[in-house]
């Protein structure tokens, strides 16, 4: 789309993208509503800038030695947290209080060995991470490229104040941003770059994004420089959207859409800007559009969100990025959602997020700082509640009845952030999670790598899923491509599916149909299937079980009513400890295990 567009203009007069108004124009500045929270955090950050975490070789050697990520990357990014706060409290305030601090982070941050991450640390995709950094050959993985855009952004709006201060730190700061980032992502191929039918994922527009920020900020002079990052970020924007359908469904679940879609926005905006004219038709583009809209579609109601693979149902508030995108799609739903959610929100510029990996981008915040005022005015008079939707590209159904929402995925088990959970259901009622997806663990190097499925929130058995069993094995679904459901039939508010193939050779099984409505009653799901053993098949939910003959009740929240071939129902508690899931979850879920035969229908309302 986006390399056919710059063919047929490729002598386009290059232009600049400008992130914000300069310092200096303080009319701009000192109006903005952020202003006093602004200065307020920067206070709090110059005192804990006083002890910069530090980043010594034990930490990065951490993941080599015992999986470990979150110590190193808990440092790493705390320093990078108050850079930018402190980096926004001094163009606030514009009393130079906080440049000291400012130049000893950029300093700190110049001096590391490598800006990418340990569990980041290789040349070639899905290969095993080299113990150490080699500095003559920098990685540009998602934060060394998140990195470069910080210190652009840090150079474009108090880079003469810091070398006035400090003469010399600016061709410091330019001279690292170069070498790691610009020179590496012009003359080598890194992954998320694209190549032809290779499979990309949110890596592309995220890296892509923050190497034009870099780039424009760096070399807003350079005629070539520009026309080449444009090529280049256009031919792996469209690497990246070949893997979508025209529904604009992300398949690596809605906590992914911030990185995925919303960075793609933002390349795109900053794509028109450097190269004007060329590729404004874009966000005509209905496929554009879907994407946008898609977290709209996935919104339950107040924080929770439909998830599936790695995502929690806590999938983020949305806010400035979200609105602007909206605004430029056209999309009344997606701005409203965003206008609710930041005017609701109490820390809306995301100075508490619980993710370490937050607050970084120094562009978002001088997004929301500027496009406050703007949400915050917004009305969404004739924004409808998103109403019924199906994914082909993905096989996911989105349905919605009276106090219910469901999830009902179909696809496979190849996507991106893949756990086999191929024909699970969620479903909320009132806004409340009652069959859930438990999500994922903090990351760890097992995480993505061969052991990936041993993780037990990955494996089938712990999703609203059967499992097979007979002559002593139990059978739970594969990862890979050729996992998936079969024969999948949209239905007037549910969805059919043989989920047999997903898991392989299962002796005496051929089908496993699985059929998902939803009304205002609440949902019924009708499972059948020839196998000839054993099935169990897994509920989780939050609200504890309790079993009455052929009831179960749901806390208060709900009941579900079984009959079939019924042979019995047990229900465990499940002890959530990891800090990841301790965000969405309590300290308890549980899980309950229906057995039966032939055929079960159960009705939960």
């Amino acid at each position: 789309m986006l390399t056919e567009l710059l063919a047929a203009r490729p002598d386009f007069a290059p232009g600049r993208w400008v992130p914000c108004p300069p310092v200096r124009d303080r009319a701009a500045w000192d109006t903005l509503p952020a202003f006093d929270r602004w200065l307020y955090a920067g206070g709090q950050a110059a005192r804990d800038a006083r002890h910069i975490p530090p980043l010594p070789l034990h930490l990065w050697l951490d993941f080599t030695h015992t999986g470990n990520r979150a110590r190193y990357e808990h440092a790493y990014f705390a320093r990078r947290r108050l850079l930018c706060r402190l980096v926004m409290a001094e163009c606030m305030g514009d009393t130079g209080e906080f440049l000291p601090p400012i130049a000893d982070l950029v300093w700190a941050i110049c001096e590391e060995s490598a800006w990418q991450l340990p569990a980041h640390n290789s040349y070639v995709r899905d290969m095993p991470q080299l113990p150490l950094p080699d500095t003559t050959r920098p990685v540009v993985d998602l934060f060394a490229a998140e990195t470069g855009a910080l210190l652009a952004m840090v150079h474009y709006l108090l880079g003469r104040a810091l070398d006035s201060a400090m003469p010399g730190l600016e061709k410091r700061l330019t001279g690292e941003v170069e070498r790691r980032i610009l020179r590496p992502w012009e003359r080598e191929h890194f992954w998320w770059m694209g190549n032809g039918d290779e499979p990309m994922c949110n890596w592309t527009t995220w890296c892509t994004q923050n190497c034009l920020i870099a780039t424009a900020l760096l070399h807003p002079g350079s005629p070539r420089r520009i026309r080449a990052a444009v090529a280049r970020a256009a031919y792996s924007i469209d690497c990246f959207l070949k893997d979508y359908g025209e529904d604009g469904c992300c398949s690596e679940g809605a906590q992914y859409y911030r990185h995925a879609s919303l960075t793609l926005f933002n390349a795109l905006e900053i794509l028109c800007a450097l190269a004007p004219g060329v590729f404004d038709c874009v966000w005509q583009q209905p496929k554009v559009r879907n994407m946008a809209e898609y977290i709209a579609h996935m919104h339950v109601a107040g924080r929770y969100y439909l998830n599936f693979s790695d995502c929690s149902p806590l999938a983020g508030v949305r806010g400035v990025r979200e609105f602007l995108f909206g605004k430029r799609v056209g999309s009344i739903p997606l701005m409203a959602l965003a206008a609710a959610d930041f005017a609701a929100d109490p820390d809306p510029d995301g100075l508490h997020h619980a993710d370490d990996s937050e607050g970084i981008n120094l562009y978002y915040m001088v997004q929301i700082a500027f496009g406050e005022a703007e949400v915050r005015a917004f009305t969404a008079s004739g924004a409808a509640t998103p109403g019924d939707i199906w994914y082909p590209s993905v096989g996911l159904r989105v349905c919605r009845a009276g106090a219910f929402v469901a999830g009902i995925k179909a696809g496979g088990n190849a996507d991106s952030h893949n756990h086999n959970d191929t024909g699970s259901v969620t479903l909320y009622k009132n806004g409340q999670p009652l069959l859930i997806d438990v999500g994922v663990e903090t990351y760890s190097k097992k995480t993505f790598s061969p052991r990936r499925y041993e993780i037990w929130t990955m494996q089938s058995c712990w999703h609203n899923l059967p499992r097979f069993v007979g002559d002593g094995a139990v059978y739970d679904q594969h990862d890979g491509a050729r996992y998936t459901a079969r024969e999948v039939q949209p239905l007037e508010g549910g969805l059919s599916m043989d989920l047999a193939p997903a898991y392989g050779a299962v002796p005496g099984l051929s089908c496993y149909r699985r059929t998902a409505r939803l009304t205002d009653a609440g949902l019924t799901l009708c499972d059948e299937t020839d196998y000839p053993g054993e099935v169990r098949l897994t509920l989780m939910s939050q609200q504890p079980p309790a079993v009455e003959g052929t009831l179960v009740r749901f806390g208060t929240l709900a009941e579900a009513r079984l009959e079939g071939g019924l042979l019995g129902l047990e229900t465990e508690a499940v002890s959530i400890t990891d800090a990841r899931l301790r965000l969405a979850w309590p300290d308890t879920l549980y899980r309950t295990t229906v057995r039966f035969t032939g055929r079960l229908q159960i009705q939960i309302g």
